[in-house]
C-alpha cells in the first residue's frame, strides 16, 4: 500500500467525491469487468460497474487501498461533478496548434467571462482538469470537442484521475482552488444538447422539409437577436448547432444561415469577429455530425 495514494482517496472522499481504484500506475479501472463478475459482494444481485461501486466510505477505501498502490479514480457523475479536461496537442512538433487551455480561455473571453476560479489539477500529459459542481436538476454526460478543440468534459458515465496519482507520463497534481465552483450558466448552455429542430411528418410533401427549415431559421434568428448579455454567445452557438443540420440535409444554404445569424448576433451586441468565430465552429460541427437525416424528418 502507498500511504499517499490512500490519503489521496480519503481526501477526495472527504470532499464528497466518489472514488474507485485504478490499476497501479495507470488510468484503467482496477475493478472486475462484467465477463469476470463473480456475482458476490456488491454484485450479488447483478454486475455493478465502476460508476456504481465508487464510494465515499472511508472504511471501504482503507480496505481497498490496503491491497495494492492503486491510483485513484473519481466517478464524476455520482460525485456531482463536471470536469473540464483541457488537453494538449498529441503532435508537439508544431507550436501553432493551440492547446485546450488556450481554446477554453478564448471561449471565456468571447462570452465576456473570465476563466472560472475553481479547484484544478495538472494532468500527467501537462494538461489541466477544471472541477465544477454540476447542477442537480440536469444530468450532464461526457462530451468530446463540443466546447472546443482539445476541450472535453466528464460527468455521468465518466471519471477523472485524482491528484496524487501517478502514471509513467507523470503525476496528477492539485494546482489551486480548494472548492469546486458551481458550473457557470453560460458553459452549461453550451453543454446541454441543442433543442431538436421542428420535425416533418413521416410522409413529407415536396418542399415540406424546406418550409420546416425556414420556420426554424426564423425562430432561431429571433432567439439570437433577443438574447440578453451573458447568454448571447451560447444562444448563437445553440442556434447554429440547431440549424446546421438543415444545411447538412440540403434544406438551407449555408450562406443564408450564416448571414441571418451573423446579423442577429450583431443586433444582440456581439462583435463581427465573435459572431464569425462562433458560427464557423458550431456550423462545422453540426454539418459534420448530421449527414444522415434523423427521426421522421424528410
Amino acid at each position: 500500500m502507498s500511504e499517499h495514494l490512500l490519503r489521496a482517496a480519503l481526501d477526495a472522499a472527504e470532499r464528497g467525491w466518489h472514488v474507485f481504484p485504478l490499476r497501479p500506475g495507470t488510468k484503467r479501472p482496477a475493478l472486475h469487468g462484467e465477463q469476470a463478475c463473480p456475482g458476490t459482494g456488491p454484485c450479488s444481485s447483478r454486475h455493478r460497474k465502476w460508476e456504481e461501486r465508487a464510494t465515499t466510505d472511508p472504511d471501504r477505501i482503507r480496505t481497498t487501498w490496503s491491497h495494492d498502490p492503486f491510483n485513484v479514480g473519481i466517478a464524476t457523475g455520482p460525485s456531482g461533478l463536471l470536469v473540464v479536461d483541457l488537453d494538449v496537442p498529441k503532435d508537439k512538433s508544431s507550436s501553432d496548434t493551440p492547446d485546450g487551455a488556450a481554446t477554453f480561455a478564448a471561449l471565456c473571453e468571447r462570452t465576456g467571462h473570465a476563466v472560472p476560479d475553481t479547484y484544478r489539477t495538472r494532468t500527467a500529459s501537462g494538461g489541466m482538469h477544471l472541477y465544477f459542481s454540476a447542477p442537480a436538476v440536469v444530468r450532464l454526460t461526457n462530451t468530446a470537442g463540443t466546447v472546443g478543440e482539445l476541450v472535453d468534459t466528464r460527468a455521468w458515465g465518466g471519471y477523472v484521475v485524482a491528484a496524487g496519482s501517478t502514471t509513467p507520463a507523470g503525476p496528477y497534481e492539485a494546482l489551486c482552488g480548494s472548492e469546486a465552483a458551481p458550473l457557470p450558466g453560460w458553459l452549461q448552455d453550451v453543454l446541454q444538447p441543442a433543442p431538436r429542430a421542428p420535425q416533418a411528418p413521416s410522409v413529407a410533401l415536396p418542399g415540406q422539409s424546406t418550409r420546416y427549415a425556414e420556420v426554424a431559421l426564423t425562430t432561431e434568428t429571433r432567439n439570437v437577436a433577443q438574447a440578453q448579455p451573458g447568454a448571447r454567445e451560447s444562444t448563437l452557438f445553440r442556434a447554429a448547432r440547431a440549424l446546421g443540420r438543415f444545411v447538412a440535409w440540403g434544406d438551407l444554404p449555408r450562406h443564408v444561415v450564416e448571414q441571418a445569424l451573423q446579423e442577429a448576433g450583431e443586433a444582440a451586441g456581439l462583435t463581427v469577429a465573435e459572431c464569425r468565430s462562433t458560427l464557423r465552429s458550431a456550423l462545422n460541427w453540426s454539418i459534420t455530425h448530421n449527414q444522415q437525416r434523423r427521426g421522421n424528418a424528410a
